[in-house]
Order: structure tokens, then C-alpha cells, then sequence
């Protein structure tokens, strides 16, 4: 793997956890909007979640059957909407009560979501330190280079 392969290879794993980094901070600043139980009109906000897939290269080499891959990065598929059910508040003087008296609200556990803010965090900060280490091998090279 050439050194510019890598500094990619890197990038693409910053730019993924800076979106995942994104959406934790999406879900806990929606952690309080409201919905009505059981309205389509007025739903309550739904916790995002990435999907990351790993980017694969060819490697050419004509003696290769079947053809090798190696790993080239990863990206962002999509972004997926959590299907699990509102958590409901009893509130009845809430302006999205239900005829019963219950507020939906979204199903976010903030635990989780401080767990996946450390573990996004953490992934940035590798990539950050293997960039690092290609650049620095990248100047040796240089150095050796003009010596």
C-alpha cells in the first residue's frame, strides 16, 4: 500500500466517524421532541443510525485467480431510522397528549449514545494517529531521499 493509499485510506475513516460523531449529537439534541401515541401527523423524533460498509480495491495483478481485494477505506451507506417504539410519558397537559394522556417520546437512551460519542471519538483519534504516522514515514522518506 503506497503511502498516498493510506493518507485515503485514513481520511475516509475520519470523514465516517465525524457523520456518526454528527448523528450522536442529532439524537441527543432530539432527545425531548414530542409526538402524539399513534399519529402519523405528529410522530416523534426517530434515533439515526449510520451503516458503514467497507471500500474494497482491486489489486491487478494478472496471476491472481480469483482476483484479491484489499481494503481501501469505508464510507457511509445510509443512514437507517431506529425502529424501536417511542417511550410513553404520562402527561396530559402536554400540548401532543394523547385522549389518554400519554406523550410519545423518542426511544433514545442517552447511555448508548454517550457510549457511541466515546467510541466515535476514540476511531477519530486513531485515524488521526495513523495519518500521522504515514506523514511522519512520508518526510523520512524524503529525508533519506535528499541525504
Amino acid at each position: 500500500m503506497g503511502v498516498f493509499n493510506s493518507f485515503a485510506t485514513s481520511a475516509t475513516g475520519l470523514t465516517a466517524e465525524r457523520f456518526r460523531l454528527d448523528l450522536v449529537i442529532q439524537n441527543l439534541a432530539n432527545i425531548n421532541t414530542t409526538g402524539r401515541p399513534n399519529d402519523p401527523a405528529t410522530p416523534p423524533y426517530r434515533r439515526k443510525i449510520p451503516l458503514f460498509a467497507q471500500m474494497l480495491e482491486r489489486v491487478w495483478d494478472d496471476s491472481a485467480l480469483p482476483p484479491r481485494y484489499r481494503g481501501a477505506g469505508v464510507r457511509v451507506t445510509r443512514v437507517v431510522e431506529d425502529n424501536n417504539p417511542p417511550r410513553l410519558v404520562h402527561d396530559p397537559s402536554h400540548p401532543h397528549a394523547d385522549e389518554n394522556g400519554y406523550v410519545a417520546y423518542p426511544n433514545i437512551n442517552i447511555v448508548n449514545e454517550v457510549v457511541n460519542m466515546i467510541t466515535a471519538t476514540r476511531a477519530y483519534e486513531a485515524n488521526v494517529t495513523a495519518l500521522n504516522a504515514a506523514k511522519d514515514m512520508a518526510q523520512k522518506a524524503l529525508e533519506i531521499g535528499r541525504g
